[in-house]
């Protein structure tokens, strides 16, 4: 078969292009670190780098979203812990402003300290992120939420919302608590309250009430004692039920509850109680309250039995925010707890996605290094095979 000059010279053309490609192809590989530098150099293993490049992308995210949640978690703990401590001082005062041994001079100095714990606990209520975002406003976190009302009091402007950051794609975490449920709220687990009638006349006073059965048939609901005076006879009735004599200093028993009740009632004079949480919950009016009485002198005895009412009263309160602060506290270590897990499987899977990632794309350099030498010498191979065949002509033999 007679093979023409044109086609030796077109066939060690290709070879030579073909090793030269070849050599290239290794080279780049080298370069770059990567197997697949094109996804025509290996189709199936491209379509799934993509893929899992994605979800890398995706979990890298969640953990940005994580350390924005942890963030906030942190600072809102940091607050709660602040009004914890206000709340305890507050408490330590009112213990203190209740003895009858202070004067009311004494009193108005407590009442002046505890204004300052007042407006430290609405500075804490309206504390922000670091990033200008109220942390107790709920959605609405562009402004204050607890704001000064035309009578001096605190109003909550805020919504009844939580904000809430994706952690992980199976995970909604709310990253804080809104200023209703933290500040104007109870704890579910509150006893009861109770609270003298404003109109009370006489020096009636009370301690407690406690809880002595749960399992009363009567245990949850609302209670009034009122107290009736005729004829020289004081007697009361709780929710309008039959007339006892009043004895001070006597303890009385209904619905699983116990009240110790004391002083000279007027005629008409009303106790009130109930769970706490249809009672006053809110933990500014609770100062406020409890500066009002503080700063007004009381000179006779039905003044001094309000005070000491509202003052037990405000105990009770304080004691119930306090609660309900913990609880929100505990929460948010909960939830900081939880991050911290869902980090570590995190990291986890992010692991999984780099070796996955680096098994489909990544260049093993020393098979590499031995392709190329190889490469290198069939390119040398097809080049001197081109020069010796180009050098075989008739004309050298004439």
């Amino acid at each position: 078969m007679r093979i023409s000059t044109v086609t030796i010279f077109e066939q060690s053309m290709s070879s030579m292009n073909r090793q030269q490609g070849d050599f290239l192809k290794v080279g780049q590989q080298i370069a770059s670190g990567r197997r697949v530098v094109n996804p025509s150099d290996d189709p199936q293993a491209a379509s799934r780098a993509v893929q899992v490049s994605q979800s890398l992308a995706v979990t890298e995210q969640y953990a940005d979203a994580r350390v924005s949640a942890r963030n906030a978690l942190s600072q809102e703990e940091s607050v709660l812990n602040s009004v914890g401590d206000a709340i305890a001082s507050a408490k330590t005062l009112i213990v203190q402003a209740a003895s009858d041994t202070l004067s009311d001079a004494d009193r108005a100095s407590v009442a002046s300290e505890l204004r300052g714990i007042y407006e430290t606990a609405i500075g804490q209520a309206n504390a922000t992120d670091g990033n200008g975002r109220y942390l107790f406003g709920g959605y609405r976190d562009g402004s204050e939420p607890f704001v000064r009302n035309a009578d001096d009091t605190v109003g909550y402007v805020g919504d009844d919302n939580s904000r809430a950051v994706r952690i992980d794609s199976s995970r909604l975490m709310p990253v804080a608590d809104n200023g209703s449920d933290v500040f104007l709220s109870v704890d579910a687990s509150a006893g009861y309250v109770a609270e003298a009638d404003s109109d009370n006349a006489g020096s009636v006073t009370f301690t407690g009430p406690r809880v002595v059965d749960e399992s009363d048939a009567g245990y949850g609901n609302a209670y009034s004692i009122e107290f009736s005076v005729a004829g020289g006879a004081t007697t009361y009735s709780v929710n309008g039920g039959p007339a006892q004599a009043y004895e001070a200093g006597q303890s009385i028993s209904f619905g699983g509850l116990s009240i110790t009740l004391d002083g000279t009632p007027a005629d008409g004079d009303r106790i009130d109680m109930d769970r706490a949480e249809n009672m006053n919950t809110n933990l500014f009016e609770t100062f406020e309250k409890a500066l009002a009485v503080l700063e007004a002198p009381a000179a006779t005895d039905a003044e001094k039995a309000a005070r000491s009412n509202t003052l037990n009263g405000v105990m009770r309160e304080f004691d119930n925010s306090l609660d309900n602060i913990l609880t929100t506290r505990a929460s948010v270590g909960a939830r900081l707890n939880e991050l911290d897990v869902v980090d570590s499987v995190a990291d986890n899977r992010t692991l999984n996605y780099e070796q996955t990632l680096s098994d489909l794309v990544d260049l093993d350099y020393v098979e590499a290094i031995a392709e190329y030498s190889l490469r290198q010498v069939g390119l040398q191979a097809a080049q001197k095979a081109f020069v010796d065949i180009k050098g075989m002509s008739l004309f050298d033999r004439m």
